[in-house]
């Protein structure tokens, strides 16, 4: 079996340098290493991941590695991969397959890699690794203990294998965890997504017509630091309670061909296919802005956009610049992909303290307990574990109830 592919070994110590800074913001991953590193827990144990392969991610993985297991990983996302974060993790042992820009081909061959380490344990994002076992692994299913899904679109995956009977073994529902969607989504989303569309136009957000396309856990935390940035907030969405719940919330509710009419910077948080397309593209305004914050490069459709253009560069990194035959000019960031990941370094650390740390509980969870085939929630008790555990390391107490308010509580009388 190979032991790691990178683009380049010797970016180790740059990549060490990135890890580091991550590790001294991560307390509670620390905390539970530390608890946990004198058993072994997962001595023997292979875990395959598919994850997006920067710091923060490499911090988990070294702690899976430490705490005895066998960690295969591959990149979730080919503009997210960090090649100096990958090699510093092959010098630390952990088996890496990933290369930043790798092609549609090489992603394939790097998941392939990551399973010929027959692994017991998974950790995926957006559930190719769990779809590619069901496809050509199927003999990895009898010695799968299960595994543990992070992402809204994987966790949509995994349900609708689930309804068909197609899903085969065990896994947690990690994104539908306290712990992580009401932070990780809403405020790692709202934050990294504005952090790279900054980063990477160098453009003014006051005054501007910001269209968020969803308005989901994802969709609120980017319309709220949108507003806080100053822009006017439009909000389209198919569900009518997250349409009423923005329109409460202050923003402007419209269709999307009354959004992309009056849109300057449309963001899509959906996890769905053509959410703007070439209906929407013809409405634009010249020099609009084009950023998509769901997991697959799909809801922008750039063929739409491509056909639609008579000229096509790139204007700055990660801006690429269509014109259309009316000489307007859309800006696509990121080539579609998740904008905060291709163009930025992703979630803040202190987000992915919590994520990761209920990742590590799941994964413990998952290979300790006999769970039977399906979509499974995560213990509420790990969950709590994680919240309390950040809240001991950001010096917060909580209150507690006295013996009469638990006796109330608990009765139906007066």
């Amino acid at each position: 079996m190979e032991e790691y592919r990178v683009a380049n070994r010797e970016l180790a110590h740059m990549g060490f340098k990135k890890i580091d800074w991550a590790w001294h913001a991560m307390p509670v991953l620390r905390f539970l290493e530390e608890r946990e590193k004198e058993r072994l827990p997962l001595q023997g144990v292979t875990v395959a991941c598919c994850l997006h392969l920067e710091a923060k991610t490499a911090c988990l993985l070294q702690v899976l590695h430490r705490l005895g297991a066998t960690v295969a990983a591959a990149g979730s996302n080919p503009l997210s991969t960090q090649d100096d974060v990958c090699a510093a993790l092959a010098s630390s042992g952990v088996h890496v397959f990933s290369q930043h820009g790798m092609s549609a081909a090489e992603y394939g061959e790097n998941l392939r890699r990551c399973l010929a380490w027959n692994p017991q344990v998974l950790i995926d994002d957006g559930g190719d690794l769990v779809a590619l076992i069901h496809e050509e692994r199927r003999d990895l299913i009898p010695r799968l203990r299960g595994g543990c899904e992070e992402t809204t679109t994987g966790i949509k995956r995994l349900k609708a294998m689930e309804a068909e009977g197609a899903l085969k073994f065990p896994m947690l529902a990690v994104n539908d965890g306290l712990s992580k969607h009401l932070f990780d989504n809403r405020y790692g989303t709202g934050q990294s997504v504005w952090d790279a569309i900054l980063r990477t136009t160098n453009l003014l957000v006051a005054g501007r017509v910001v269209v968020v396309v969803g308005y989901g856990w994802c969709g609120k935390g980017v319309a709220k630091r949108a507003s806080g940035l100053g822009a006017r907030v439009a909000v389209v969405e198919i569900d009518p309670h997250r349409a009423l719940e923005a329109f409460m919330d202050g923003f402007e509710v419209l269709d999307l061909r009354q959004a992309a009419a009056v849109g300057d910077v449309f963001v899509t948080v959906t996890g769905n296919t053509q959410v703007l397309r070439e209906e929407h593209f013809r409405l634009m305004k010249d020099g609009a802005l084009l950023a998509n914050a769901g997991h697959f490069d799909v809801e922008v459709c750039i063929p739409h956009l491509k056909a639609l253009s008579v000229e096509v560069w790139d204007s700055r990194p990660q801006i690429r610049s269509y014109r259309m035959e009316d000489g307007r000019t859309l800006h696509l960031l990121g080539e579609g992909r998740l904008v905060n990941l291709a163009a930025g370094d992703g979630h803040p650390v202190e987000i992915m303290d919590l994520s990761f740390a209920l990742q590590l509980l799941s994964a413990l969870h998952v290979h300790q307990n006999d769970l039977t085939p399906g979509v499974h929630k995560v213990p509420e008790e790990l969950d709590r574990r994680v919240a309390r555990a950040k809240l001991d390391a950001m010096g917060l107490r909580l209150e507690t109830l006295t013996p009469e308010q638990e006796t109330y509580l608990a009765s139906w009388r007066e």
